[in-house]
């Protein structure tokens, strides 16, 4: 397993979830697992990635991530040094290569006209161009995504990281049973933050067994990340209701903003958001910080698919983090010992959890 410098810090704990499982208890085997690689920058910015390990005929697991990152490594070189490791990895004669990027960051530039560039496909084309075999993301911003890749040419698992955050919601905020019967499903709703999100939003209503609401957002497409209006389609009073925003990520908050003021119009008695990807692009912590300190804002869930530095952390002591360590850990073992990934394209099922079935805590 190697690791981009943006993703370092995720990777050792990915690594540590890795060590306890069984089959990696011998220690010489262990530490021959963890390989080394570093990222060389010359004077007028140009790079080169060298593989300090011998990777020859083996599977390789490489932990990428272009987003934020405590070591200040912008987006575009985090992609670059991305591109250099997996050329580096294949002129290492690896048996093959397995990307796994928990936050695909290009995932949002999916659509199509007739002069723009596409993200998406830029990003997994120059992948599949250099060697990688096999991806595994968690969560994309679109399912369609996942069509433009050809599967003769690189496999990729699209792997639902929702169970982790419903879980831990269940764990911290509902606690058993009872107060799942007698108190969540009478009293609380969850809410998309736009039409797009209503599938997303109906699992998280289904697994709790609680109301769901829509949200209805008119952007300003004068301007870029600019909401004009909300509109709440329920077919319940919200009115001292608590309720969950969920959705895959939140970029610069301008949704979530308007749809939390929009509510507690409604006079909801709280309100929550749970989110997988927390890029968190400027002025998001300054807006979600207002939200909070109006005491319109209760508690946010997010996972460490991208990394929360001290700094987010420090500036929002609302913030919750349930980390993606381990799924990703199980995943990387699944795929090298070539069992099936089904299991974890299950949604959660709260009363299985109350009834004893804990999968990440």
């Amino acid at each position: 397993m190697l690791a981009t410098r943006s993703m370092t810090d995720f990777a050792s704990k990915v690594a540590y979830q890795l060590l306890s499982f069984p089959e990696l208890h011998n220690k010489s085997y262990a530490k021959d697992f963890i390989g080394k690689m570093r990222c060389v920058k010359f004077a007028d910015g140009e790079m080169e990635v060298e593989i300090l390990s011998s990777l020859r005929g083996k599977d390789v697991f490489l932990i990428a991530g272009a987003g934020r990152n405590s070591q200040g490594i912008p987006l575009d070189e985090n992609k670059m040094e991305l591109y250099h490791a997996v050329d580096a990895i294949k002129r290492s004669d690896a048996g093959r290569i397995t990307l796994v990027e928990p936050f695909f960051s290009s995932s949002r530039s999916d659509r199509t006209t007739r002069r723009n560039s596409v993200g998406f496909w830029v990003h997994t084309k120059t992948l599949i161009s250099l060697g990688v075999d096999h991806i595994i993301t968690f969560q994309l911003h679109s399912d369609k995504s996942r069509s433009a890749i050809d599967p003769l040419l690189c496999a990729i698992d699209d792997v639902p990281a929702t169970p982790l955050v419903k879980e831990f919601i269940a764990s911290q905020f509902i606690g058993d049973q009872e107060n799942l019967r007698n108190h969540v499903r009478s009293n609380w709703a969850f809410c998309s933050v736009d039409a797009g999100g209503e599938k997303l939003a109906k699992k998280y209503a289904e697994a709790f067994g609680a109301p769901l609401v829509i949200a209805h957002k008119q952007r300003d497409y004068n301007q870029q990340n600019t909401v004009e209006s909300i509109r709440i389609l329920s077919d319940i009073a919200l009115e001292g209701k608590e309720i969950w925003i969920v959705d895959d990520m939140i970029d610069t908050a301008g949704s979530v903003y308007a749809l939390v003021k929009e509510l507690k119009n409604r006079k909801v008695a709280k309100v929550n958001i749970a989110i997988v990807h927390a890029v968190f692009s400027d002025p998001a912590i300054k807006r979600l910080n207002q939200l909070y300190q109006e005491g319109l804002l209760n508690n946010v869930v997010a996972t460490d698919s991208i990394e929360i530095t001290d700094y987010v952390r420090s500036q929002m002591p609302y913030l919750h983090v349930v980390s993606a360590a381990k799924l990703a850990a199980e995943l990387i073992m699944r795929v090298h010992q070539q069992k099936s990934l089904t299991p974890f394209f299950d949604d959660f099922d709260v009363d299985n959890y109350f009834g004893g079935l804990k999968l990440f805590f």
